[in-house]
């Protein structure tokens, strides 16, 4: 029962930050395109961001595993009030250069904090699931992470909230303040030697991955990098420039579909089972093959002049079932292919890979935008999406893999 609240503990503690996360995504967006900056140069403010990820997550996974996550969660909390107390400070009277590298480092801070919170929160189902209960396993990974994509969504809504009620500066600190006491509680509740792993870790561990492991890390780089490639700058401003959405249109669109996103994670085992899915593995091959086959029939779409609002809804709606599908799928994989004195080290190692494949979707996504607009986006996203299922195929079926039956996706009373 300890280690069920622990848990909970944990997963609050990642909902609050999750929430300051997409508010503070949005937050951005909105305070330096009202100064005037273009699309491209917000997007470039996020890099470090996405960058600071991929050492976070190599790093973060073996710090946990030596001192346990509740180190690592509770400085990914203070390390967000902190990027967010400093961002407060910006002034619009700076000169551009001296802005945007200002808010580089601030979301570079971001990013670390959100990278270990997430390492640590993930990790820790692990710790508190039966070895035997995988069926259980699965649906608590869903339901994580689909959580979490949902109240990103409910971020952004409630960061264009606060921006027009408070202000940019007063968003901030008033988001700092809530998390201060998400932290607060987390420091008092969480024990010390959660996640710590029973033999000294060394470092040169952090890179000595099984092979499966090491497969389904570079297929989650390019996973995320597919949706990326179109989603981070190719869309946004195609709804805005070339449809003539408004910013804010833009803004709840992107956040309603994260929101249905993560809606989608929470219930894919019921949705993989309902298919004849029924093994996660199989799962991940068989819907990654088909996401290749999406932004190719968005193409053709658009250029038999298909109604281009209508093929971009559309599109999104099923991209948001298939990828949701598979991320869940590798989420529970990552966990399946890890032992318990390890999860720590594995999990920071795939986010790892998670983090650089987001890294390169937004390089991809401002350069393939320029290069030959949303098509060429797409097309970017249909060769990435191909490398990450082509990966899939070579996985090995986990000891742990289990068959998704009612009784194993039944919510809790």
């Amino acid at each position: 029962m300890s280690d069920l609240r622990h848990y909970a503990v944990v997963t609050g503690a990642y909902w609050g930050f999750t929430l300051t996360d997409g508010a503070l995504r949005m937050l951005v967006l909105l305070h330096f395109h009202e100064l005037g900056y273009s699309p491209l140069q917000i997007a470039t403010l996020f890099l470090l961001y996405e960058f600071f990820g991929i050492v976070t997550n190599l790093l973060g996974g073996w710090i946990g595993a030596r001192h346990g996550l509740r180190h690592t969660l509770l400085g990914g909390l203070a390390l967000q009030i902190v990027a967010l107390v400093l961002l407060s400070r910006v002034d619009s009277g700076w000169a551009l250069g001296l802005s945007v590298a200002y808010v580089m480092v601030m979301q570079a801070l971001s990013g670390i904090a959100k990278d270990l919170t997430k390492m640590s929160s993930k990790s820790a189902i692990k710790l508190v699931v039966p070895e035997e209960a995988h069926g259980t396993l699965f649906r608590w990974v869903s339901g994580l992470t689909g959580s979490k994509n949902a109240l990103k969504g409910a971020g952004f809504f409630l960061g264009g909230l606060l921006l027009t009620l408070l202000g940019f500066a007063g968003a901030l600190l008033a988001m700092a303040g809530a998390l201060a006491l998400v932290l607060l509680g987390a420091l008092l509740l969480l024990p010390g030697d959660m996640g710590r792993a029973k033999a000294k870790v060394k470092f040169t561990q952090v890179l000595s991955k099984s092979p499966a492991i090491n497969r389904l890390s570079v297929a989650r780089l390019f996973l995320f990098g597919a949706r990326d490639v179109w989603f981070v700058v190719g869309l946004p401003v195609y709804l805005y420039d070339v449809l003539g959405w408004g910013f804010s249109e833009v803004g709840a669109f992107l956040a309603l579909w994260v929101v249905g996103y993560g809606f989608v994670q929470v219930v894919a085992p019921g949705l993989l089972r309902g298919v004849g899915l029924a093994s996660p593995l199989r799962a991940t091959q068989v819907v990654t093959a088909v996401l290749v086959l999406l932004p190719l029939g968005m193409i053709l779409a658009l250029r038999q002049q298909v109604d281009a609002a209508t093929v971009l809804i559309g599109g999104l709606a099923v991209f948001a079932l298939l990828f949701a599908m598979a991320s869940a799928t590798h989420s529970f994989l990552i966990l399946a292919y890890s032992d318990r004195d390890q999860v720590a080290l594995n999990v920071g190692f795939y986010y790892m890979a998670n983090a650089a494949g987001r890294l390169l979707g937004t390089v991809l996504s401002g350069w393939s935008y320029q290069a030959g607009g949303l098509t060429a986006c797409l097309g970017g996203a249909a060769g990435l999406l191909l490398v990450a299922g082509a990966l899939s195929w070579w996985l090995p079926q986990p000891a742990s893999d289990i068959q998704i039956t009612p009784g194993a996706v039944a919510a809790d009373d």
